[in-house]
């Protein structure tokens, strides 16, 4: 005996209609449309799946790249100097996420060359330290990283900072910054910066254009004197897991003594971070959207379905079927072409979001076109990352949409009327 008769005839009786027989004309247009309902219901399954796994991979890729260059969590300390920098490492790195720690300073400033002026963020520090928390020597695409040597007032720029302002390695630039003291004759048009030139070392690239075009990077004794302050700003920390940096983080601001303000990497870009998530989020309804027109287009189908059955509603109904039965019968139908659909949209979406970089190629070679231009978004392949939550969630949608679908058919089959049905049989 097969598994379908050890069901209930309920379900036995839903999965016939499901394979809609072909005999009659009316019976193949019912079973076109519940074929035409699984193919929406697939294509919007897959479709959200490849576009989420897509923006995922995107996502990745711009946090790795930031990540080259910040620190997984900075420790502040609020007065704006922390003299005791070295009792604050040895406390960190007592937790044991935190792999390394190194100290650094920053400070607003202005670059200039040849008329040309750049506002920039000047960070300083300790060259053998910061390759402990952060990539940036490896991103390094002219120069040395290890010639930001104490008394060099060397600097390294980003490569799209160093593009704007025409500059190559070995070339001098001005650095000009708030002046910290008040002149006893203060100027016309209020007291002038402070200025000292610089001697570019190197240019980085990680990719970011926020950081390319904005961040330099000087030793940390050369910043301190030119920020005219006798101490770090803070350290920065390098953790096992970067993903648990909101929680190391809640961890070391009870931790550690004095006043300080920890803060994560996630924090940095907040404003970045929120978008993108409000991005995926509206993504994530505007195609489910998608997928509710074809699962909504079961309720026409089963409307048919209802109206063409009628006389084997009645015949059920007078063998002593309760109403109850009879939705259940409609609505296992639907349902089960929405789990068609969802499974094999799950499985098409999967497959091409494991591919994507496989078949973006391909595509662009067979139709000479190029879908990302290195020279502007600085990555020429599609990236795709394939979270198992998210086909998870996407699957259960698209069931629970066609379920939803059954409910108004199978409660009007429910309400066939046996002894009208059979009239003009």
């Amino acid at each position: 005996m097969s598994i379908t008769h050890k069901l209930p005839y309920e379900w036995q009786v839903g999965l016939r209609y499901t394979r809609a027989g072909k005999r009659s004309g009316r019976n193949s247009f019912i079973s076109f449309i519940s074929m035409a309902s699984v193919a929406g219901i697939a294509l919007g399954v897959a479709a959200l799946i490849v576009v989420l796994s897509v923006m995922n991979g995107f996502q990745k890729e711009v946090t790795a790249r930031m990540l080259s260059v910040l620190a997984h969590v900075e420790v502040f300390d609020v007065r704006g100097e922390m003299p005791g920098w070295r009792t604050s490492i040895q406390e960190a790195l007592r937790n044991p996420e935190v792999r390394a720690a190194a100290p650094f300073a920053e400070t607003q400033a202005m670059l200039l060359s040849d008329g040309v002026m750049k506002p920039v963020l000047l960070r300083g520090i300790d060259p053998a330290q910061e390759v402990k928390v952060s990539d940036v020597a490896r991103h390094m695409r002219e120069g040395r990283f290890d010639a930001l040597q104490p008394g060099s007032y060397n600097v390294v720029i980003g490569r799209a900072l160093a593009k704007s302002l025409d500059v190559e390695v070995g070339d001098r630039v001005t650095l000009l910054m708030a002046s910290t003291q008040q002149a006893q004759v203060p100027a016309a048009g209020g007291a002038l910066p402070r200025t000292r030139p610089l001697t570019v070392a190197g240019i980085f690239e990680a990719g970011h254009f926020e950081f390319d075009s904005t961040l330099a990077f000087a030793n940390i004794a050369d910043a301190q004197q030119l920020g005219g302050v006798a101490a770090p700003a803070g350290i920065r920390l390098r953790l096992a897991d970067m993903h648990q940096a909101p929680r190391v983080a809640a961890e070391l601001q009870r931790s550690m003594s004095g006043e300080l303000y920890v803060r994560d990497w996630s924090k940095v870009n907040a404003i970045w971070f929120a978008a993108v998530q409000s991005q995926k989020r509206m993504m994530f309804i505007i195609l489910t959207m998608i997928v509710a027109v074809a699962a909504f287009n079961l309720v026409s189908t089963l409307v048919m379905t209802v109206r063409d059955k009628q006389s084997d509603i009645a015949i059920l109904r007078t063998l002593g079927a309760s109403p109850r039965s009879v939705m259940t019968i409609f609505m296992v139908q639907g349902t089960l072409v929405g789990v068609l659909g969802a499974a094999l949209g799950v499985s098409l979406g999967v497959a091409v979001a494991l591919n994507i970089d496989v078949i973006v190629p391909f595509i662009e070679r067979s139709f000479d076109v190029q879908f990302l231009s290195q020279e502007v978004y600085l990555i020429s392949e599609i990236p795709s990352e394939l979270r198992w939550a998210d086909v998870g969630w996407i699957g259960g949608v698209a069931v629970l949409l066609a379920f939803v679908a059954t409910l108004y058919p199978s409660w009007s089959a429910a309400r066939v009327k046996p002894a009208e049905a059979l009239r003009y049989e």
